[in-house]
């Protein structure tokens, strides 16, 4: 049997639903941990990172209005792909992450597992952060969490897949639209995330995933006026304090880069209220009859 060569595929953007390419046409090669090239992926710019904004902030009316309980069943439904390309991302991973065959299938099934997590707590969070204050006076005093709006995100570099979808999913779980900067020497997880995602129920522009230079996407987003919350884990300590300072332009809420030894660890709640605001709501209860009896 001869030999063939391996038609290495060319990786696209994922932004507002559509595949496009990078607007400057660059791509550069993805290695796995020995070296072998694995395939291409785009290169972002700067207008790239632009185009996600606009995509994000048309698509964020539409799913922050949406149902809690509806997005709940449409990121369920999100695992439930993932687990049906569960060979395709064991490959992946494995090559990224120099893991074994099983090895890389232990951390594609927890990635799944914390997505159907997330997917189970849209309807959920508003109990344990909402709710109704005791005050003095005649009145309904309440508070509930609304997302905070477009965010961007830096994925984990070392984790291509878990760290991945454990800053994504909390941040579109609470209704918010997303800017993902996928790890530089690991993008094709997240890439293939967005293949997923636009064969799914997910309305275009809801996530979008960028590819290439952590630094060169990101500092754009950091600076963006449409842009209002900016997560940093995918940055190092020099970087990330710049991206802090031009997020300061029009007081972006930041979450800062937290050391995580084990992914695979319960992550508790922080990551799905560290992009919520919480609206509070004054409404006089009224009196009932001469008795001044009130509700």
């Amino acid at each position: 049997m001869s030999d063939r060569l391996s038609v290495l595929k060319t990786y696209k953007l994922y932004v507002g639903g559509k595949f496009p390419r990078s607007e400057s046409g660059r791509v550069y090669e993805v290695t796995d941990s020995k070296g072998k090239w694995l395939a291409n992926a785009p290169q972002s710019s700067r207008k790239d990172a632009r185009d996600a904004v606009v995509a994000a902030r048309k698509a964020f009316g539409g799913w922050s209005g949406a149902t809690a309980y509806n997005r709940g069943q449409v990121l369920y439904r999100v695992a439930e792909m993932l687990e049906g390309r569960k060979a395709q991302f064991v490959h992946e991973v494995a090559d990224a992450e120099g893991l074994s065959k099983s090895r890389a299938a232990e951390q594609v099934e927890a990635t799944i597992d914390r997505w159907v997590w997330y997917a189970g707590w849209t309807d959920k969070i508003a109990q344990v952060v909402g709710g109704g204050n005791p005050v003095a006076g005649p009145y309904f005093n309440l508070s509930s969490p609304e997302p905070t709006g477009v965010v961007a995100v830096l994925a984990p570099q070392e984790s291509s897949f878990l760290g991945l979808v454990s800053v994504v999913a909390p941040v579109i779980a609470t209704g918010n639209t997303a800017i993902v900067v996928a790890s530089g020497k690991s993008p094709l997880p997240a890439l293939s995330l967005g293949e997923v995602l636009a064969t799914s129920d997910v309305p275009g522009g809801v996530v979008n995933v960028l590819s290439g230079r952590t630094a060169e996407i990101a500092t754009p987003l950091a600076s963006h006026q449409d842009v209002n919350a900016i997560d940093l884990a995918g940055a190092d300590e020099v970087l990330a304090k710049e991206l802090e300072i031009s997020a300061a332009d029009n007081l972006k809420r930041v979450l800062r880069p937290q050391p995580v030894d084990n992914w695979t660890a319960t992550p508790g709640i922080d990551r799905l209220t560290a992009f919520l605001e919480t609206k509070t709501v004054w409404h006089p209860t009224g009196s009932l009859g001469a008795s001044g009896s009130s509700y």
